[in-house]
């Protein structure tokens, strides 16, 4: 752990970490998150195939500075201590995602049994550790050959994917009780597919759309894949849920940010959780209707056990008749003061929460990533003082706390991220993590925020709350 100067000694044992940290409920879930292509490195280790976020990063111009995932944080190789270290920062869990090209790099069939082997040692070493797993079986490597064969656009994916989770789940399920099915499939769809920002790199409205329903399609036979293989286990999708206001109360403005709301939360929240595409998202996506069979809608409504939550910031919308098909301009929220310029308003996040559980679903929710990139350094003194990490983190749990307080029945919360990682198309340019990675040797130096983190856990464990 890192050295703290004695004026940061004393700030942090003199500020309580949150506002109430009573009103957390005993066997709150403290974890942190990661991606497998962010972290594990080890590109063609132990039968590992290309991935989609292999084939991008490759291709000149897409990432920025050409950086790619073959290192990353070399978790592949250094698992045991990374494990080590989240045991160490005292959380209760991990969530981590299983890589589909490592596991089944053609796509179908098969798994790849040294793949495996490898996350049954990760998982086999949470366990000894104390730390509860929470698996996402997919966080954006498509398998190339899948792509080559049309990708999330084709129907065909879809059916590939419920293969592949129903042979993850029998294959490791006894070490791990909690499935997430997608991470995020607005990314896959929109900036995979839509606008080309993201693997595979498409820049083709009507191929987003087809995503979209697609991986909404997959997460339901998913469901009920896992459930065949293993019927104890609970499973859920997590989602980006993005806190969208208009910019004025104007008419125009308001119904500009129901619109962009449709086209982007309610794509994916709508079908899974309501069983319908509403008239507002089938406006937003013209061609949408065309693309749903008998049955679907069904399939994607499969019952699950919670709600996992990614949020992020709040966006301000207003009309605008020549921003693009929705006529939607739309902004961050100021304060806008992370690296990448995304909005830090707390409140967003008691919103959000507050929304899912009032208009989708009464299911126990987590939120799976909440987080902020700033321009992390380590000090002469090999020091990296985040304060202003520990601020956006202490801003958006007593946020969670106010939503707590309102009934709102969240169970866990899974600060992004465990360790600085490969960025997707920003590279290695922006530092999310609690831990700081120096890529050039992979020492790990944990952050002012980390001994924050640990601070809070250890703080509204019962017994410390009965010492007080």
């Amino acid at each position: 752990m890192i050295s703290l100067e004695p004026a940061q000694k004393a700030r942090l044992a003199a500020e309580p970490p949150v506002a109430d940290a009573r009103a957390f409920p005993a066997g709150f879930r403290w974890g942190l998150a990661t991606a497998a292509y962010q972290i594990e490195g080890g590109a063609t280790a132990g039968g590992r195939g290309p991935s989609i976020w292999d084939t991008f990063a490759h291709t000149p111009g897409r990432v920025r500075h050409g950086d790619t995932g073959d290192v990353a944080c070399d978790h592949y190789h250094r698992w045991r201590d990374d494990l080590d270290l989240l045991a160490a920062l005292g959380v209760t869990d991990y969530r981590l995602s299983v890589s589909w090209s490592r596991l089944q790099p053609s796509g179908h069939g098969d798994l790849n049994p040294r793949a495996v082997e490898f996350y049954r040692d990760v998982l086999g070493g949470l366990r000894d550790r104390g730390i509860r797993p929470l698996v996402t079986l997919y966080h954006w490597d498509l398998p190339q050959p899948l792509e080559d064969a049309g990708g999330w656009p084709a129907r065909a994916t879809a059916a590939r994917f419920a293969e592949y989770a129903g042979r993850v789940v029998t294959a490791l399920g006894d070490l791990a009780d909690d499935w997430v099915t997608l991470n995020e499939p607005w990314c896959s769809a929109i900036l995979g597919y839509g606008e080309g920002a993201h693997a595979p790199g498409r820049a083709d409205e009507r191929a987003a759309v087809a995503a979209a329903h697609h991986l909404n399609l997959a997460h339901g036979l998913a469901v009920r894949a896992i459930r065949s293989a293993r019927p104890e286990a609970t499973v859920g999708i997590t989602n980006l849920v993005t806190d969208l206001v208009a910019t004025t109360d104007a008419p125009a403005d308001v119904a500009a940010a129901d619109r962009l709301d449709a086209a982007s939360n309610r794509l994916f929240l709508d079908p899974v959780y309501l069983g319908e595409y509403s008239p507002a998202v089938l406006l937003a996506h013209p061609g949408l209707d065309d693309l749903v069979h008998p049955g679907d809608l069904d399939v994607i409504a499969t019952p699950t056990d919670f709600a996992g939550v990614n949020h992020y910031q709040r966006i301000v919308a207003r009309h605008d008749e020549t921003a693009g098909p929705l006529h939607v301009a739309q902004r961050p929220a100021d304060p806008a003061t992370t690296a990448f310029g995304w909005s830090v308003v707390p409140a967003s996040l008691t919103a959000v929460l507050t929304r899912v559980a009032k208009e989708f679903t009464a299911l126990p929710l987590y939120v799976t990533e909440n987080g902020a990139a700033y321009d992390d350094y380590a000090d002469p003194n090999g020091d990296v003082a985040d304060v202003e990490r520990v601020a956006y983190l202490r801003g958006y749990l007593d946020a969670v706390a106010d939503a707590l307080r309102a009934g709102v029945d969240v169970r866990g919360y899974y600060a992004w991220s465990f360790l600085d990682n490969f960025e997707w198309a920003e590279g290695y340019g922006k530092r999310f993590g609690l831990v700081f990675v120096d890529y050039r040797t992979q020492e790990r130096i944990p952050k002012l925020s980390a001994h924050w983190y640990r601070r809070l856990i250890t703080s509204t464990r019962p017994e410390t709350q009965e010492s007080r």
